[in-house]
């Protein structure tokens, strides 16, 4: 039976191996073992790294795709909150109108009702001061009527004596039954 080495290969291959041997010594590598490590990391990882190398261009490609994706998603996004703000945009601008038309006009009528109260208070002045102006000329006219008649009566009593007193009294006698001839 033979051993595992004589099978893999003949014993006439391994004398040309132990003539042509490899430099493990990493310091003494020279250009030939290089080139040997390299041929089999080739050979013998080719399969591998080809399929790493695959897997690894699918899972870029796919985060690309997905990416692409969300850069449409985004985009999309990006485009209805841009309608969103240009209405909210908008709907600020009537409102902001609608305020200054609403301020305007309630503006307006405090200034028309202030106006109106002023006017009304004016009116209330002028009939105030109409209403005491006539008093005040009643309370005059009172007055001066009373110390009229409080001179005048004084005058009477100091020149009033009794002849002049009789002569009055037929004056109006007389004027009374002319008065009383004339309507019958």
């Amino acid at each position: 039976m033979r051993s595992v080495s004589e099978i893999a290969a003949p014993s006439s291959d391994w004398a040309l191996a132990a003539s042509i041997g490899l430099n493990t010594n990493i310091l003494e590598i020279n250009l030939i073992n290089l080139i040997l490590v390299v041929g089999i990391l080739f050979y013998y990882g080719r399969g591998v790294l080809i399929n790493f190398l695959e897997s690894r261009e699918r899972t870029i490609l796919n985060t690309i795709r997905d990416a692409e994706e969300r850069h449409e998603e985004a985009t999309k996004k990006l485009q209805k909150a841009r309608i969103r703000l240009q209405q909210a945009k908008v709907k600020a601008d009537e409102i902001r109108i609608n305020g200054l038309t609403q301020m305007d006009r309630e503006q307006r009528d405090l200034v028309d009702a202030a106006d109106k109260d002023l006017k009304g208070l004016e009116d209330s002045k002028n009939f105030a001061i109409r209403f005491e102006k006539q008093r005040a000329i009643e309370q005059v006219r009172q007055q001066v009527s009373r110390l009229a008649s409080e001179r005048a009566l004084e005058g009477l009593n100091s020149r009033l004596d009794n002849q002049l007193h009789l002569r009055v009294i037929d004056y109006h006698i007389g004027l009374f039954r002319a008065m009383r001839n004339k309507s019958d």
